[in-house]
């Protein structure tokens, strides 16, 4: 049997009529804990409010708004980066995900709909703000005025490859608009 949280929600027992509020302000030890699970150096004012409501027949939808902020390592120099997130949310519990075939392989494929969650005997709105806070945590926070170095890589002797070398279009239209002028007579009109 699996074990369910405190803030997970029996499906059975939410109102097919009527939707259900919900309201999450994690205390200082469960900041912590999710700090811990997301490898943050801090995690603080987070609150996520939002409702479950059913959805046709058997489906049901979550919808909340999720505030955070949080202090992530600089990506170039480990400092302190914080960062305040605002992100709405939205979950849809079905109990069959599209393509759900061969239930016994290891290989999972992701629905195309990022919202579609697999429906099972709880929905907890406390694991889906720990999965939206992890989505939108930024990948590589940077420490304001800290731009990354240019590193140069290649065999002694050659000239190193460019970021600007691996866009070889980038100058076309500065091209073509300098051949457009050639072609310009000194009035103004084309030859």
């Amino acid at each position: 049997m699996t074990e369910t949280s405190a803030t997970a929600l029996r499906v059975s027992a939410l109102p097919k009529t009527a939707p259900t509020p919900f309201s999450l302000t994690p205390e200082a030890a469960e900041l912590s804990g999710l700090a811990e699970m997301l490898d943050l150096k801090a995690l603080r004012k987070v609150v996520f409010k939002g409702e479950i409501r059913p959805a046709g027949k058997r489906d049901w939808l979550l919808t909340g708004h999720l505030g955070a902020t949080v202090v992530q390592p600089c990506s170039v120099t480990l400092a302190p980066v914080t960062t305040r997130i605002e992100e709405d949310v939205t979950r849809r519990f079905t109990p069959h995900l599209p393509d759900e075939t061969n239930v016994e392989s290891e290989e999972v494929e992701m629905p195309e709909d990022e919202t579609l969650e697999k429906l099972g005997s709880h929905i907890d709105p406390a694991a889906v703000m720990a999965e939206a806070l992890a989505l939108a945590l930024p990948l590589y926070p940077r420490a304001e005025g800290v731009e990354m170095e240019q590193q140069e890589f290649t065999e002694p002797g050659k000239t190193a490859m460019t970021d600007e070398d691996t866009k070889p279009l980038a100058g076309l239209a500065d091209l073509l608009a300098a051949r457009r002028n050639e072609g310009d007579d000194s009035d103004g009109t084309k030859n």
